[in-house]
């Protein structure tokens, strides 16, 4: 009894035939963001940087605003990309701007390191809210 609900839908419990595994191949197929940000954040995991970037870049192109942020920490060590702080700022803009709180935050820390303390405070301050 205790897994019989495994092959089985988790809305409506009809069986299924389809592991996790093809569940998620056919989301990324259909251009779910989503399942292309966790399977870019798999892929970093697992030690694959070139494919965590490809999957991530495809998803914050599709608007997935984890993405965003998990690029630009990508950009920010140098991990599998080239450090570059324009675009590590571009993907944290777009991820505050969604509503982020993290981006905010590393937002407001990258202000402060440019001197713009101020505009820095306010980014701590929506990131808190």
């Amino acid at each position: 009894l205790a897994g019989s609900l495994e092959s089985t839908c988790p809305f409506c419990r009809h069986p299924t035939e389809e592991s996790l595994e093809e569940a998620r191949t056919r989301r990324i197929e259909a251009n779910d963001p989503f399942a292309m940000c966790q399977m870019g954040i798999r892929r970093y995991h697992d030690g694959d940087y070139k494919s965590a970037v490809e999957y991530l870049s495809k998803a914050a192109e599709l608007g997935e605003v984890t993405a965003h942020f998990e690029l630009s920490l990508f950009l920010s060590s140098g991990v599998g990309v080239e450090m570059d702080e324009k675009k590590e700022v571009y993907h944290l803009e777009q991820a505050a701007i969604s509503g982020h709180p993290g981006a905010r935050y590393n937002l407001g820390c990258t202000e402060a390191e440019n001197g713009n303390f101020e505009r820095a405070v306010k980014h701590w301050i929506i990131a808190a809210n």
